[in-house]
């Protein structure tokens, strides 16, 4: 009967620890948890239409299907209120993409309804291209974004917005107009490749 009441419990430990230890099977050290990497595309709802798919070990699009729309966007199915975000990214010289955060609804994704960290080095007005945050936070001189690996560290907590790109600070700023929200990868033009994409909640 000892021996029986040892299994059980020893077994009842085990599913425990095993259901105690599953949440943290998808994040990293510090509570990052990895929504793409080289072997997972992510689980996302689509606005727009690209040929987002999983390729040399990243996720990208190099193609937009017109009819449904000018731009392309991959939505997180949570929402987010203080965090940060790194990504690793790659485009070429013709790249128009983005991430969006806090956004105030999963089907409209703009510069107005979220916060558009850009990426986009021939931006007609280059204050606002690649390392700005679009009609919020100006970037001077614009850093340029092509043809290389690049790492975007982006913090939002409360109303403060902060944007690095490969260690070197591109945005500053305090501004309220988005408190909690989605974010998105952005697909517009050009070639787009996420490689890891990793978020933290503060």
């Amino acid at each position: 009967m000892k021996r029986i009441y040892a299994l059980v419990t020893a077994s009842a430990l085990g599913l425990a620890a095993l259901h105690y230890s599953s949440p943290s099977s998808s994040q990293s050290e510090g509570g990052w948890v990895t929504l793409v990497d080289s072997g997972k595309m992510g689980d996302w709802d689509r606005v727009g239409d690209a040929n987002w798919a999983m390729a040399d070990g990243a996720l990208g699009a190099d193609k937009l299907f017109k009819e449904k729309g000018d731009y392309s966007y991959l939505v997180s199915k949570e929402t987010y209120k203080d965090f940060q975000i790194r990504a690793e990214f790659w485009v070429d010289s013709e790249a128009n993409s983005g991430i969006f955060i806090r956004c105030d609804t999963a089907k409209v994704i703009d510069a107005k309804a979220c916060y558009e960290v850009n990426i986009f080095d021939k931006r007609p007005d280059p204050s606002y291209g690649t390392g700005a945050i679009v009609d919020v936070a100006k970037v001077d001189p614009m850093p340029k974004a092509a043809g290389k690996w690049n790492t975007y560290e982006i913090t939002a907590q409360g109303s403060h917005l902060v944007v690095t790109l490969n260690g070197e600070k591109t945005a500053d700023v305090n501004d309220a107009k988005h408190a909690t929200g989605p974010f998105a990868l952005q697909y517009g033009s050009g070639v787009v490749k996420f490689r890891k994409l990793q978020i933290k909640a503060l």
